[in-house]
């Protein structure tokens, strides 16, 4: 009996839970072809025993479909659709509370966390006026839910963070007194320019790093 497998083209038919999950495998091996069977088992909603029974060709080419999706540097999702709501970015960073920021900031450095980072970037939009928009305000008991978020809407925003560097880092400092700012907020982000999603394998572990901003 043939199977037909439907192979994603977007990074918007990936979820954020589904990201995490191959990372978490990735992680603790180094078998390419492990690696590419799980690849396939997760992306693809293949049982591993079935992709074991693919030709090897068709598994080289929907692994090298999955690695150039992954390759795609996505522009910043200002809203998206998610079990029916809609979602949108939140409309103004300098409007974050320092909390918000505190949790974006914990935790938008490590994939596993990411699902509460961008519950914090991304709500349930309540109003509407043309292209304008209002959020929920932010309480982080959702955060469970943003595991499944598009990968596309991921991706957008840690890039959008990366390259808005200094400037994001410099908005935080408003919630600060100055001179008490200036002894406990390190910046360590970006000394680089460039960059987006080089190669799926170790994907985004050098951005994520380069994004931490830490508060000591």
């Amino acid at each position: 009996m043939r199977k037909q497998v439907i192979v994603p083209d977007s990074l918007n038919e990936i979820t954020l839970e589904q990201y995490q999950k191959y990372l978490s495998i990735q992680d603790k091996n180094e078998d390419e072809t492990f690696l590419a069977i799980k690849m396939i088992e997760i992306f693809c909603g293949i049982k591993a025993d079935l992709v074991l029974k693919m030709k090897a060709t068709s598994i080289k080419d929907i692994t090298s479909v999955l690695s150039e999706m992954f390759n795609q540097s996505p522009p910043l999702v200002k809203e998206f659709k998610m079990n029916g709501i809609d979602y949108g970015f939140i409309p103004k960073l300098e409007d974050m509370t320092f909390g918000e920021y505190v949790d974006l900031d914990t935790n938008i450095g490590d994939f596993d966390n990411m699902h509460k980072a961008m519950a914090v970037l991304y709500r349930p939009i309540t109003q509407r006026y043309r292209d304008k928009y209002l959020i929920s305000e932010y309480t982080g008991d959702d955060s469970e839910k943003m595991k499944d978020m598009p990968m596309d809407a991921v991706l957008g925003s840690i890039l959008f963070f990366y390259h808005l560097g200094t400037d994001l880092s410099r908005t935080m400092l408003n919630y600060l007194e100055e001179e008490e700012a200036m002894n406990i907020v390190q910046q360590q982000i970006l000394e680089k320019s460039g960059g987006g999603i080089n190669q799926f394998s170790h994907s985004l572990k050098g951005i994520l790093e380069d994004l931490k901003i830490s508060l000591n």
